[in-house]
């Protein structure tokens, strides 16, 4: 089962001139939900004071799908696609409460870090437990369709112009 990890309705200061919003308050959203994530694995604040490890988001595709517009409630739900002894491969996707019309995507790629050092580490035992946990109840979920995607125009050779010289 997803992770429902935020949710808030759209204030008029996140909506732009088109009555829709912002593209900005679509990641602020989802950091708001990734914070709620490293609560749920034991980086909440006392566990960043604990062992001195925070997330650090090290790539990030967001693809808007459908509007989101003033005073709509949103929420955030989270699969933790895979993990390794310092890393998390989330998606996060931005839904009304009780609908299935997916509204944004986020693919991000989370690494956890010393603060002391300002380096990656391993998780300490006490946040890697909850995240296998995690992982383990989200395991044989369907695969997004918006993670591993590149940004292009089909036919781009690279070089900025149109492909093959054409207009």
């Amino acid at each position: 089962m997803l992770l429902t990890s935020y949710r808030t309705a759209i204030p008029a200061e996140w909506v732009d001139y088109n009555g829709h919003l912002r593209d900005a308050f679509y990641l602020l959203i989802f950091s708001y939900a990734t914070d709620a994530l490293m609560d749920r694995i034991g980086l909440d604040e006392p566990g960043r004071a604990r062992t001195g490890h925070t997330l650090y988001t090290l790539e990030c595709h967001l693809n808007y799908l459908n509007e989101v517009k003033l005073g709509d409630e949103v929420e955030v739900r989270t699969h933790l696609l895979a993990y390794d002894h310092k890393r998390l491969h989330v998606h996060l996707a931005l839904y009304r409460p009780g609908e299935e019309q997916l509204l944004a995507a986020s693919e991000q790629m989370l690494m956890n870090i010393d603060r002391s050092v300002g380096r990656s580490s391993a998780f300490d035992e006490e946040v890697l437990a909850p995240v296998r946990a995690l992982h383990e109840t989200q395991r044989g979920l369907p695969r997004p369709i918006h993670i591993g995607r590149v940004i292009g125009l089909p036919g781009e050779a690279g070089h900025g112009g149109p492909p093959s010289g054409r207009a």
